[in-house]
């Protein structure tokens, strides 16, 4: 199969976290995935840049795009164009006039927010972008739906997660040393951590529906003192976390890391006892997964999260966490009280999580799923959709 992959959302070369999230680290991993599949002919259009540059070359990028696309098309006899997300999909609108009468299909990767993104123009758009694409591939249940709502085809659609690389990320041997390597790290951004005590971690943008602001605030204020709360990441909601930090003076316990190496990044979730996705429902921004979740879980850390939008289809309960509902500050006090004291059953949770992560989110499984999706399209017509998850 020979298959055009299309992303705006590549990190700078050689610097993995200049441009980091959800939508980044699906576009990267899939990508790999697919140009070391046997069965594909992989050809890319990628937008290498950092998060902070990405509004202003986006434009440049995409008006390219719309030569670059049909010309690599022609050239390479492409079967399928696959869109690592609805951004880059608008495309699909022109392309499907300027490839009449081709046998390319296209595809496109709903990631959550490029469906929910509270635009008008943006979202006028979509139903049209919708009905150019062959097939579309969104990252959870609840990210389908929001397609679904906006007019894309069931037949259309398969819900196909996120994946994660088990050469990146595995739990230690040793997670005493792995433990020491963190209380390093921490240590040299001024923090001080005690050897015995839990450590809950959290990696992604601070945002609101994140929720770190509110797990701060309801949550970590309520824990005992021998619970530090460590958070990987930069955003517009740190003033917020601050204040809650100083409202309930947790300066001591609570670790605001900034923005960490992926080698940090390592460090931080194998030297930690527990991973915390505590998101809040905000209206127009859905959490379409959480692959932050898979890394954490893949490296031994049980993963406590809110029970809502694409979050449902990573936890499973009781094999790589515990799902709870949302702004239930109780729910989340008890279970992390539940691993306080048990050090036994926090380890029997890791190798639980670990195994669990590995043998269901591998980025080569989920490869092999679209590569089995799009294979007919190369061919004749569309594959029929699988159910669900």
């Amino acid at each position: 199969m020979r298959l055009l992959y299309i992303s705006h959302s590549f990190p700078l070369p050689g610097q993995p976290l200049s441009n980091v999230g959800g939508m980044q680290r699906v576009a990267v991993g899939l990508h790999d995935a697919l140009r070391a599949h046997p069965e594909v002919e992989l050809t890319s259009h990628v937008l290498e840049t950092s998060w902070e540059r990405t509004p202003a070359r986006m434009v440049p990028f995409m008006t390219r795009l719309l030569a670059e696309i049909p010309r690599t098309v022609r050239r390479e006899r492409i079967d399928v164009v696959l869109f690592s997300s609805m951004v880059t999909a608008t495309h699909a609108v022109a392309l499907r006039a300027t490839l009449n009468g081709s046998d390319t299909r296209l595809a496109a990767i709903p990631v959550g927010r490029d469906v929910t993104l509270p635009t008008r123009p943006y979202q006028w758009l979509l139903p049209r972008v919708f009905s150019a694409l062959d097939r579309a591939f969104p990252i959870s249940r609840a990210t389908g739906r929001e397609c679904l709502a906006r007019g894309l085809a069931a037949e259309k659609m398969e819900v196909v997660p996120c994946g994660v690389d088990p050469r990146l990320f595995s739990a230690p041997a040793d997670r005493e040393a792995a433990r020491a390597e963190l209380l390093r790290m921490v240590g040299e951004r001024g923090g001080g951590v005690g050897e015995n005590a839990l450590l809950v971690a959290s990696v992604g943008r601070l945002q609101r529906r994140k929720g770190f602001h509110w797990f701060v605030d309801a949550v970590v204020s309520r824990l005992p003192d021998d619970v530090h709360y460590l958070l990987a990441g930069k955003g517009a909601m740190e003033g917020e976390i601050r204040a809650a930090i100083s409202r309930h003076d947790l300066g001591d316990r609570v670790h605001l890391l900034g923005r960490v190496s992926e080698e940090e990044l390592r460090s931080l979730y194998r030297g930690s006892d527990l991973f915390a996705m505590p998101n809040i429902p905000v209206e127009g921004d859905i959490e379409g997964f959480g692959v932050v979740m898979l890394e954490a879980a893949l490296s031994g850390l049980p993963v406590l999260a809110a029970d809502i939008e694409g979050i449902r289809d990573v936890v499973l309960e009781g094999e790589n966490g515990h799902l709870l509902p949302s702004g239930d500050a109780e729910a989340f006090v008890s279970r992390i009280l539940d691993y306080h004291p048990d050090r036994e059953r926090l380890v029997e949770a890791s190798e639980r999580a670990a195994r669990h992560t590995a043998d269901s989110f591998s980025w080569s499984a989920i490869a092999d799923r679209f590569v089995e999706a799009l294979a007919p399209a190369a061919g004749a017509g569309i594959a029929q959709p699988r159910e669900a998850a």
